[in-house]
């Protein structure tokens, strides 16, 4: 069955919260805003301003979780003066998931990669989330969006080590690549399940550089902006970006593509579907 999937080339904060309308998912309960909230001397996340009247919409509190790699946000004391800096702290209640353990440890039965993921345990006091994600490339993943964020990035510290080692969290950064895509995607499958179905999934395409908004010293983007994506199915979701990526006209395409290409991108989103979280097949409907 075809994903639904809601696009505008407008890109306004205004335009966000009409398109999250449309898909007509009213999340219940005590709502987690999952977002990238930029690392230190990041130049090209998306900035609290512009996603303030979505998490309003929602009266959403914003959710991180520490890195697993040296930074700003590897630390509870260091990400929480960063999240301040950075403005979210100003704006929202902010949760950072895995400030203290123990982690939150959930199953996945049919992981191809993975039997288990470990979340930031304070995920367990929400009821449904709101995914931001600031679709972009991705210096391992190839591109960062919906299934990024469902997997690294709800993952706790270790939890980020499991997924990139496979397994083998000592292996973060040498396990064998596919791996550690179809370990995303597995992790990702979690956390689907997890929230039953009360889920919304929002990427916005801009700012498009090949480096993610987790690196301090990123490239600045390379191609014009294209819009926003609205789904309840985040392989459709990003699917459809990947798609408008390739249809694109802009000189700057076949730079990011060549990112997305040599990291075989691709196959977080292959290996995702083939778990059952969502389709690649999709309508896109341009509001």
């Amino acid at each position: 069955m075809k994903a639904t999937v809601y696009f505008s080339r407008e890109i306004t904060p205004e335009k966000v919260v009409a398109l999250y309308e449309a898909a007509g998912k009213p999340l219940p309960g005590k709502v987690a805003v999952k977002l990238h909230s930029g690392e230190e001397g990041n130049q090209n996340f998306l900035k609290p301003e512009f996603w303030k009247p979505m998490i309003e919409a929602v009266n959403g509190t914003v959710v991180e979780c520490n890195t697993a790699y040296e930074g700003a946000r590897n630390t509870t004391e260091k990400h929480v003066a960063l999240l301040e800096k950075h403005g979210w702290s100003k704006y929202f209640t902010v949760d950072l998931l895995d400030a203290e353990g123990p982690d939150l440890e959930l199953p996945i039965p049919n992981g191809k990669r993975i039997q288990k993921n470990f979340l930031g345990k304070d995920i367990a006091n929400y009821d449904s989330m709101l995914v931001l994600s600031h679709f972009k490339g991705h210096p391992m993943g190839g591109f960062g969006g919906a299934l990024k964020q469902l997997s690294i990035g709800c993952a706790s510290s270790y939890g980020k080590a499991y997924i990139h080692g496979a397994g083998e969290p000592e292996k973060i950064w040498t396990a064998d690549h596919d791996s550690f895509l179809e370990s995303m995607a597995d992790a990702a499958s979690s956390v689907v399940d997890y929230f039953k179905g009360n889920m919304v999934f929002v990427n916005v395409m801009k700012n498009m550089s090949v480096d993610c908004d987790c690196c301090a010293v990123a490239e600045d983007p390379c191609m014009k902006d294209i819009g926003i994506l609205v789904s309840l199915d985040p392989v459709a979701v990003d699917q459809a970006c990947l798609d408008l990526v390739y249809a694109s006209q802009d000189p700057g395409r076949d730079h990011l593509l060549k990112r997305i290409e040599s990291r075989h991108g691709v196959l977080t989103v292959e290996a995702a579907a083939a778990l059952g979280v969502g389709s690649r097949e999709y309508e896109l409907v341009e509001l």
